[in-house]
């Protein structure tokens, strides 16, 4: 259990009227997690947040154990309910996975700045503050992620975030902080607060309004790679994306799937593929995706030398999935265009450049052994 030493330093909302400060609406979506005993572990640190101007919502995606009466007695209300302690909850007729289920709940709320927070993540007291303070300046920042570290052991970056993601030139995600599966100590080599290609879904916060404008996560999605879609069509729109270590959260990870489960696997390989049809453009994206599509394959054979055929299986269906989802790809490409092009940053005075990697971090950690996102 994290004991979090709290600041003995003023937060920025202690003298601030919470009415001039923006809305934040912090976001969780549930499924099971009383059962999970995520809930009752990490609900109160983001009660504990020092920051005034704020409501907490739980999405539930009908789940099936009793979270919804253990959030009840939490003193969660429905939506327009009055509520002096601001917990909402928000009750889902069905399960819409992630992206689905945050579609869904995020569209009657109203918020300056969502900020979709896994349910297995505790949070920092002052973890909001610096976010919004960073976002507040600057009107290009669409989207920011904390520093994000191993609840299990506090001294590593957690695979989901790290310290910021990226993609590499074959559109392979990575981070700050992890390569693959190999997790960095934190020594404060990652501090400074940059631009990135991805923040985390698990601690992901962007503007309300650009949130419906860009069209929200791709629920055929379901889970996996929607937040670096949701990212990379951003960026296409002339907006930053940022991480800001200042802000710290620990997660549990593998909460919606286990890293071994072969359904995320075919979740990650087919999502992947799929933004990159949707957000590569003219012969460059058909390029990528055939090269995608063999070291894909070099990656099942990986698979096969471990002896994970559940894995092999997955990618082979990851693959099918994708080409025989072709022209609804295409209907996506078209839309996703056209709302890049309705929610496009008003000034063209500081155009973005995606962060993109512009070698290959397959060739770079497996065949030359660089474990670190400093050695890159």
């Amino acid at each position: 259990m994290l004991h979090w030493q709290y600041s003995t330093q003023l937060p920025m909302n202690v003298n601030t009227s919470p009415k001039s400060l923006p809305k934040v609406a912090v976001c969780i979506l549930n499924y099971n997690g009383h059962q999970a005993n995520y809930l009752q572990q990490f609900l109160p640190t983001v009660y504990a947040s020092e920051y005034a101007n704020l409501d907490i919502y739980v999405i539930d995606n009908k789940s099936t154990d009793d979270s919804v009466a253990y959030l009840q007695k939490e003193g969660f209300v429905a939506l327009n309910t009055p509520t002096e302690n601001n917990r909402f909850l928000i009750a889902l007729d069905q399960n819409y996975w992630f992206a689905g289920g945050y579609n869904h709940g995020l569209k009657d709320i109203d918020a300056d700045y969502f900020v979709l927070l896994n349910s297995d993540v505790a949070v920092s007291p002052n973890w909001i503050t610096p976010i919004i303070e960073l976002m507040e300046k600057d009107q290009q920042i669409a989207a920011c992620q904390p520093k994000i570290k191993l609840f299990a052991n506090p001294v590593l970056f957690e695979h989901a975030g790290g310290s910021g993601g990226f993609v590499d030139k074959w559109g392979y995600p990575f981070c700050r902080g992890r390569i693959f599966n190999s997790l960095e100590t934190d020594t404060g080599q990652y501090e400074n607060t940059q631009p990135i290609f991805w923040a985390s879904g698990a601690a992901f916060f962007i503007r309300a309004k650009l949130y419906y404008d860009i069209g929200g996560l791709d629920a055929d999605y379901k889970a996996h790679m929607e937040e670096i879609d949701l990212c990379w069509r951003l960026q296409r729109a002339n907006y930053k994306i940022m991480v800001c270590p200042q802000s710290v959260v620990h997660h549990v990870g593998g909460g919606t799937l286990p890293k071994e489960n072969p359904h995320k696997t075919y979740l990650n390989f087919k999502n992947s593929l799929t933004t990159i049809f949707k957000n590569e453009t003219g012969l460059k994206m058909y390029w990528i995706i055939w090269v995608r599509l063999v070291l894909d394959g070099v990656a099942a054979t990986r698979f096969l030398t471990k002896g994970e055929f559940g894995n092999i299986g997955a990618v082979i269906k990851a693959h099918w999935s994708f080409f025989f989802s072709f022209f609804n790809n295409l209907k996506k490409q078209k839309e996703t265009t056209q709302q890049i092009a309705a929610a496009q940053f008003p000034s063209k005075k500081q155009v973005v450049t995606p962060q993109k990697y512009a070698k290959s971090i397959v060739w770079q950690h497996f065949v030359k052994g660089k474990q670190k996102y400093s050695e890159l």
